[in-house]
């Protein structure tokens, strides 16, 4: 088994590829080793000292680590952990804790609104930043605010702010004249 690494925007994430299917579908966000419950992946991953987030993607794995740990140090552990996982045979979410990665529900007189809003999500900005190893998922929408879940390397990272107010706000924004302004939710 060959597991690539990718850089992402955000220093303390990296990408991990190993070469098959990590998600059926949706994805999956381990803020903390205490969230890891129900995948065996990610707890292996969380043992390796100094990681401080995982988020799984359709064929990605990505990693956060504390800033007190070298990637030196922490990325040969991590290739270790995926590879040993990948050949036990375990699953990657165990029982009914399978993938969400969707987009919070949401109903009412912005019902329309909303779900143009999500549809643009999904067509133009989840798959751009997927390829940096992370995920973005609608939260609310509440007086031409619209609140986005950073996930992945997208959370924390220095130029999610920059996407965030230049991408995807500008993006919605021109489609959507009801959007003023996009924010992004806390965990």
């Amino acid at each position: 088994m060959f597991i690539q690494t990718e850089s992402t925007p955000n220093p303390a994430t990296l990408k991990f590829l190993p070469g098959q299917t990590v998600l059926d579908a949706g994805t999956a966000d381990f803020p903390s080793a205490e969230a890891a419950t129900k995948s065996p992946l990610a707890r292996r991953i969380f043992a390796v000292p100094g990681v401080t987030a995982v988020f799984f993607g359709s064929d990605f794995v990505t990693v956060t680590k504390d800033a007190a740990t070298e990637w030196d140090h922490a990325k040969p552990a991590i290739l270790g952990a995926i590879m040993e996982h990948y050949q036990s045979g375990a699953p990657v979410m165990e029982g009914e804790g399978k993938a969400a990665g969707g987009h919070a529900e949401h109903s009412g007189p912005d019902a329309a609104i909303v779900a143009q809003i999500k549809e643009l999500l999904d067509t133009r900005v989840r798959p751009a930043v997927a390829q940096d190893g992370g995920d973005i998922t609608f939260h609310g929408f509440e007086r031409g605010v619209v609140y986005l879940h950073m996930q992945g390397a997208c959370a924390g990272c220095p130029s999610s702010t920059l996407t965030l107010k230049m991408g995807i706000e500008n993006l919605l924004r021109h489609y959507i004249p009801e959007v003023t302004e996009v924010r992004p939710v806390a965990g």
